[in-house]
This record gives C-alpha cells, sequence and structure tokens, in this order.
C-alpha cells in the first residue's frame, strides 16, 4: 500500500475517500470490494503494518529515554502532552500530527488530538466498542433536543453485525436493551478482585447496576478470514498504542485497508493535505478533490464519481466549509447553517480510586489489553436524576510492585520491584453531552497554515447538564468503591475540563430528517450535494456516553452499500 505516483499520475477515480482512519479505511474497504477503483488520500506520512511499528516490540530500557516525554517532544505536541493528557510518547510519537502541522485557533479551550500518518488514530485508539440502542437515537426527539435522528437501531443492527464479525469484538453478553449485545469472541477474563467486585455491585444493586468485562476490538479466537489477513488473538501486552505487529487489535492497517488492497482496486496516497471539494455547478455534484502534496506543495485535483468525508470531525467541517462555490458561499452543503455547529466530545476526567484489601496469594498473569465497564444506569427505569442523560465506567483493579511507601533505592529497591504490593482499583467515567448549536467550528477569515487553507476556528464549552452530571459521576464512583470494600479512597474530578480530552469528537455536519435543520440525511448523504457522504464523527447528531468508533464503522458500511447501489442506478 506504498503511495503511488508516476510522471503521468492517474487523476480519475470511481470514488475517493478522504482519511485512512477507522471510517476511511472502512468506506476503502467497501468501495474497493464493491468494484470502484478507489483512492484513499491521508495527509500524514505512510505508516506500514509491522514494519513501521518502530517501538512495539522493544522493553523501556531500549528506548533512549525509557520512553519518557522528553522538551523536545513536549515542544512538538505542546497541547497534547499537557499534565494529564496521553498517550503521546517517546513510543509512539511517530503516530501522531504534530501542532505545527495543524495549527488551530482556540477560542474556547479545546484539545485536538490527530493522527499523524497511515491509518490515523486506528492505530492508537482505546478499542472499546459498543452498540447504541433506540434509548440514544430516540433521546433528542423525547427530551426535545437538537433534532431527531434519522434512524433507528433497526436500521443500524445489521451493519453492526457485518462490522463486528470482520473487526473481531471480545466481551460478554448481557441482554440489556438499552446497551444491545454484539457478535462476541470469547470476553477477556476478570481478575480476582474484579470477580469479587462484580459479585458485590450485584449483591447491592441487582440488575439495576452491571459490571461486566470491556467490549474490545481485540482478537480472541481469530476466523477464518482473520487469520487471511495475518491477524492473530491478543497477546496480552497491553502495548497497543505503539503498533500491534500481530493485527490482535483492529485498525486500518491490519485489517480494511489489507482487504481493500487484496482486490486491486485501491490506490493510497500519503502526504496530501486535501484543501477543498470541487462542486461542479452544471452538473450539480462534487467532481473531485483538490489536494496539496506536502512534499512539492504542488496543488493537484482528482475527479470521481463518488466521495466519502473521512478526515475526523473537526478536519471534515474545515475541508466542508472550505469547499466553497457559487452555489454553497458558506461551505459545501450548508445550506441549513448547520456545517460546523453541534461539536461535541465526551466530558471525562472524573472518577475514584482505592485500596483493596486480602487476596495478597493472588495475582495475574500477563497485561490485559482491557479493562471492567459499569453500563449507564442513570434516567433508565426507575433511576431519575436532575439532569438529562448518564455516564457510564471504565477502569479495573491491579496489583503494586513493592512497598505502598517504599523509599529504598539500590539493590534494595530492585529487590522490591520483584515482589507484589497491594491491589487497587480505579474507576474513571465518560459522561454524555449534549449538543448545542453554538459549540461550532468556523474559518478564520485571513490566518491560513503552510498549504494556504483557513485555520480552524474552535469555540465548544460544556454546560449545566454536563457539570451536574459530573457531580453524580464522582459521588457514583466512590459509592461503587465503597461498595466493593475498598479503602483510603481517594475521588477527582477536573474542573471546568477543555472540550478534547476524551478524544471523542462528534457532531459538525449531522445527520437529520429536514434539510433545513441538518447537513446529511439518513444514509449519511449530503443533502444538497448527493455524491458527497461523510461518515466520520462529524455525522452524529447526538452523542450517546459510550466510546462513538463501531457506530463510525457500522454507518459506513451502510453508507457505501446505498452510495453503489445509487450509482448502479445511475442516481449519483
Amino acid at each position: 500500500m506504498n503511495q503511488q505516483k508516476s510522471e503521468k499520475e492517474q487523476l480519475t477515480y470511481d470514488a475517493i475517500v478522504i482519511g485512512s482512519g477507522i471510517s476511511g479505511g472502512w468506506a476503502a474497504k467497501e468501495l474497493c470490494e464493491k468494484g470502484l477503483k478507489t483512492l484513499v488520500l491521508e495527509r500524514g506520512n505512510p505508516i506500514r503494518h509491522v514494519e513501521d511499528y518502530k517501538s512495539a516490540l522493544k522493553d523501556p530500557w531500549e528506548m533512549p529515554h525509557r520512553g519518557q516525554l522528553t522538551v523536545d517532544l513536549k515542544e512538538k505536541f505542546p497541547i497534547q502532552t499537557k499534565e494529564g493528557n496521553y498517550p503521546i510518547s517517546e513510543y509512539n510519537q511517530d503516530f501522531w500530527l504534530p501542532e505545527t502541522e495543524s495549527p488551530y485557533i482556540q477560542k474556547s479551550p479545546f484539545d485536538w488530538f490527530r493522527g499523524g500518518g497511515t491509518g490515523g488514530k486506528s492505530l492508537t485508539w482505546g478499542r472499546q466498542v459498543y452498540r447504541w440502542s433506540d434509548t440514544s437515537f430516540e433521546a433528542n426527539a423525547k427530551e426535545g433536543i437538537a433534532i431527531d435522528w434519522p434512524i433507528r437501531y433497526k436500521d443500524i443492527a445489521p451493519w453492526y453485525s457485518y462490522v463486528e464479525r470482520f473487526v473481531g469484538v471480545s466481551g460478554e453478553k448481557l441482554n440489556l436493551p438499552h446497551l444491545p449485545d454484539s457478535e462476541f469472541q470469547p470476553p477477556m477474563q476478570f481478575n480476582c478482585v474484579e470477580e469479587a467486585a462484580k459479585s458485590k455491585i450485584k449483591s447491592k444493586y441487582g440488575d439495576s447496576r452491571l459490571m461486566t468485562i470491556g467490549r474490545v476490538a481485540h482478537i480472541t479466537k481469530p476466523t477464518a478470514e482473520q487469520l487471511a489477513l495475518g491477524r492473530a488473538s491478543c497477546q496480552y501486552r497491553n502495548k497497543c498504542s505503539n503498533g500491534c505487529p500481530y493485527g490482535a487489535y483492529f485498525s486500518s492497517q491490519a485489517a480494511t485497508l489489507p482487504a481493500a488492497e487484496h482486490t486491486g482496486n485501491l490506490t493510497l496516497r500519503t502526504n496530501a493535505v486535501v484543501s477543498r471539494i470541487i462542486y461542479d455547478e452544471q452538473t450539480k455534484k462534487a467532481s473531485g478533490v483538490e489536494i496539496i502534496d506536502t512534499e512539492t506543495m504542488e496543488a493537484i485535483q482528482f475527479s470521481a464519481k463518488i466521495i466519502f468525508v473521512n478526515a475526523s470531525t473537526i478536519a471534515t467541517a474545515q475541508i466542508l466549509l472550505n469547499s466553497t462555490s457559487d452555489r454553497f458561499p458558506n461551505g459545501l452543503g450548508n445550506n441549513s447553517n448547520q456545517l460546523g455547529r453541534n461539536l461535541m466530545d465526551h466530558h471525562s476526567r472524573v472518577g475514584a480510586s482505592g485500596q483493596i484489601e486480602g487476596f495478597e496469594d493472588k495475582t495475574y498473569y500477563g497485561q490485559r489489553a482491557n479493562g471492567i465497564f459499569i453500563p449507564r444506569y442513570q434516567n433508565i427505569g426507575s433511576d431519575k436524576r436532575s439532569y438529562l442523560r448518564g455516564f457510564d465506567y471504565q477502569g479495573g483493579a491491579g496489583r503494586s510492585r513493592g512497598s505502598d511507601s517504599d523509599e529504598s533505592f539500590g539493590a534494595e529497591f530492585k529487590k522490591s520491584q520483584t515482589e507484589f504490593g497491594s491491589w487497587g482499583f480505579g474507576l474513571s467515567s465518560f459522561g454524555e453531552t449534549l449538543p448545542y448549536e453554538d459549540n461550532r467550528i468556523t474559518l478564520h477569515q485571513s490566518q491560513k497554515d503552510r498549504y494556504g487553507i483557513p485555520l480552524a476556528v474552535i469555540d465548544a464549552k460544556f454546560r449545566e447538564n454536563e457539570y451536574k452530571m459530573r457531580v453524580d459521576m464522582e459521588q457514583d464512583a466512590t459509592e461503587f468503591l465503597e461498595v466493593m470494600g475498598a479503602k483510603n479512597i481517594q475521588s477527582y474530578r477536573l474542573e471546568n475540563p477543555p472540550l478534547g480530552l476524551s478524544k471523542h469528537e462528534m457532531g459538525t455536519a449531522r445527520m437529520g430528517r429536514d434539510p433545513k435543520t441538518s447537513v446529511l440525511n439518513g444514509n449519511n448523504q449530503l443533502w444538497d450535494c448527493k455524491n458527497v457522504f461523510v461518515t466520520d464523527g462529524a455525522c452524529m447528531t447526538s452523542s450517546n456516553c459510550v466510546n462513538p468508533s463501531l457506530t463510525y464503522m457500522a454507518l459506513t458500511a451502510r453508507a457505501v452499500d446505498f452510495a453503489v447501489n445509487e450509482l448502479k442506478r445511475m442516481n449519483l
């Protein structure tokens, strides 16, 4: 999948996909497998599977700075390496886009993390995958918030199954109406402390609050299709963000792009910054895409019948807003004036931790690349709160090394690190953020990046509903730990958090039922430019509280199926 160039470069394709991350990789796979010659445009550097995971198999002592952040790295990533931010490190710095390569303006605080090459953040994502239900798809309409989703669970359920079987999702069936089960491979196992905690929670709350193992995009029992792509079971190393040479966790490199390449229909062009989508006033369709080659600074235009925009929420809004024409002076497909609006990100950095006594005769083997999950229970059934929607918890139990108050050094310290200390349990929460029309992305009128593209201006804040919820997120975490029998419980709640910390950006080109109030229809298609589709986080109409990537993947596969059928009917 090396970048393809020639003196007489091919400029026309059946389809163009902007972005090679989680949703872009899926668009590429589906379009190529349906027979379309497809160009994937990636602004970052080429990152090859296995070969470019340079630190994946290295131990800390093999790294120049033991894997820690250096002064140079902090200068290179000033926002992403602020105190408490993660997961940029010496191991995976090549997988992230430096801020000098992608400057933006914070009208209000926003921490933007961008993938730096092929695969985007599919190389570094948290890999938690959960289905939505009609509890979330119907919430806006029932509560009079923003606009209604144009789809319901029945519309996307078969596509969830389709992508899950390919991805490989391990997890436990719960039969919860508001958290539908996936097509599961065997779940990863609790350790002894987590098993005990699960039992105590069940005893205290019954079925109203449950603890399960995280539903995670890690193979635990590979299928024939996954083995054919060179993917294997998770090795329990928990070094996922350094790149997985085993292909155990789902990424574009390990799964969708190889599948697309196998068809012979894929062209991947890296170092290609998309500046705009070109609109043809006569055909009333998009005719192609203009890029800036980051190595030559040359502007090049590519043509296609179908365009999928999967650059990630903010970048997608930036591209569409910059795609102006006589027909669309305020951005491609922006008749509703909703393009760039309704930006969402889960609010997080709330939780608690404590020590668990006992279990000194037990430990665990390996480093499980997963944790526990407590699904949302607020504002469901009889559990009513003073705010709308709700939150969930992720976390788990682990055992420290050495004494908890170890002050030794030298040989004594080394010896202590061969011994086990006490058990601890931590919980961190993700809460749903409501869609607010004035949480938005705009383009600066004069400031541009090195490629001549107007800088994105981000102006978004959490509001009263989120701050009310955060109080309960902290208090309930403490309550759970008390039920578990934890000691020395310490809770935390970051005050006035900036958006972006959860790296779950959503909104800016929402789906809807009416072109007057939305950017996309129920098939992720621009209302007023029928051959352009948006299936990354920008399309989301609300945010739920679960990790959103599985929904992006399912929506992408569904939209490609619709687009190709429309192309065959000559409607595009």
